[in-house]
């Protein structure tokens, strides 16, 4: 299969911004002082561990897709 410019850079950059996202959402987490990620005693909730969870899933996808589109933008410059 053979991916286009625009698409390649499209995956590439849904990538980056996916890792720019869920940091920056993993950072309010961690400093969350409303008492929803951590209880009294300071310990993690259930929020905590579900919305870390989807963090963690979120990058592992990211930086799938953004190896995909780096890849294709490899492939078109060996190519020519």
């Amino acid at each position: 299969m053979k991916l286009s410019r625009p698409v390649s850079w499209f995956l590439l950059a849904f990538g980056v911004w996916s890792w720019v996202i869920w940091i920056t959402f993993v950072k309010n987490l961690w400093k969350d002082g409303s008492g929803l990620a951590f209880d009294d005693a300071g310990d993690p909730t259930a929020y905590f561990w579900v919305h870390l969870t989807l963090a963690v899933v979120s990058f592992v996808l990211g930086t799938v897709v953004g190896v995909i589109g780096l890849r294709g933008l490899r492939a078109m410059r060996s190519a020519s």
